[in-house]
């Protein structure tokens, strides 16, 4: 890997099908809080207990795309890392989060076209062991040739 090449990043030289990261995170009060003043989403089923008891999921959830970010951060920051240039992300949300549920990301690279620099990645989100989110990613992965 190069010296300015930053630490962490794996290059599309350096990938491997069956390569896979993961991060861990607690979602918390303040984080959909402020996913709602990002995002402009101001659904109350996030943000307001009384209102979130009485629909289908009998209390306030996270935000799916809040979820979805810690995909993207396991991109960004892991695999393939920083300069990794998101082309597509496919989402099924299958399983609601809520406040103070630890969160496991993971993705797992299935597919390289080295000629291109696409990656694509089975992506997906579970809390307690089970799956809360699953999708696919095609990303455009760093490379040394172009340092």
């Amino acid at each position: 890997m190069l010296d300015n090449m930053p630490r962490g990043t794996i290059v599309i030289e350096d990938l491997e099908v069956g390569m896979k990261r993961h991060l861990h995170k607690i979602v918390s009060d303040k984080d959909i809080e402020m996913f709602a003043e990002v995002s402009t989403d101001h659904n109350p089923v996030h943000l307001d207990d009384d209102y979130a008891h009485d629909t289908i999921f009998e209390g306030r959830i996270a935000h799916g795309m809040l979820t979805a970010g810690l995909i993207s951060a396991v991109i960004g920051e892991q695999l393939p890392g920083h300069g990794t240039v998101y082309l597509g992300q496919t989402l099924k949300f299958m399983a609601p989060v809520r406040p103070g549920d630890l969160v496991k990301a993971e993705v797992e690279v299935t597919a390289i076209d080295y000629a291109k620099r696409r990656v694509t990645m089975d992506t997906y989100c579970e809390v307690d062991g089970k799956k809360v989110l699953k999708g696919e990613a095609t990303v455009l992965a760093p490379s040394r040739k172009f340092d």
